[in-house]
C-alpha cells in the first residue's frame, strides 16, 4: 500500500511542497529513502525507525521504500522526520491515510517518539 504526506522544505530562502510517499511491500525487510535527501535526511532513517518503535508502534519488518518528490530537487534538514514517521505508519495501516490528507506535517523525531520544532518554516508554502 502506498500513502502519501505533504511537508515542505527549503531551498536556499525558497520554500517549496514536498510530497512524502510510502510504499511497503513484501519481500527481505529494507528502508531505502529516495528523492535528493541530504545527510541530514537520509540520518532520517534511523531516527524515525526508532521513535516509531518507541512511540510504541511496530516498524514494519518489510521492504519500505520512502519517495520525496519532487525528485529533483535537493531536501535538507530534520523536518522532514514526522512526515516519513507519518507515511510510513499510513502505508502500514496504523494511520488512516485519510486523516493526513488536508494537512502539510513538518518536525524533527528525537529517537524518544516526542516532537521537536523544525528550524526555517517561515518561508513555507
Amino acid at each position: 500500500m502506498i500513502a502519501k504526506v505533504s511537508s515542505c522544505s527549503v531551498t536556499g530562502i525558497e520554500g517549496f511542497v514536498v510530497e512524502v510517499e510510502a510504499d511497503i511491500s513484501g519481500g527481505l525487510p529494507l528502508f531505502n529513502m529516495v528523492g535528493l535527501p541530504e545527510v541530514s535526511v537520509r540520518e532520517s532513517k534511523d531516527r524515525v525507525r526508532t521513535a516509531i518503535k518507541n512511540s510504541g508502534y511496530v516498524f514494519p519488518m518489510d521492504r519500505v521504500v520512502v519517495n520525496l518528490a519532487p525528485a529533483d530537487v535537493k531536501k535538507e534538514g530534520t523536518g522532514l522526520d514526522l512526515p516519513v514517521a507519518l507515511a510510513i505508519l499510513a502505508a502500514s495501516g496504523t494511520v488512516p491515510p485519510d486523516h493526513l490528507k488536508s494537512y502539510l506535517f513538518q518536525g524533527n523525531c528525537p529517537l524518544t517518539g516526542t516532537l521537536n520544532p523544525s528550524k526555517g518554516f517561515c518561508p513555507m508554502p
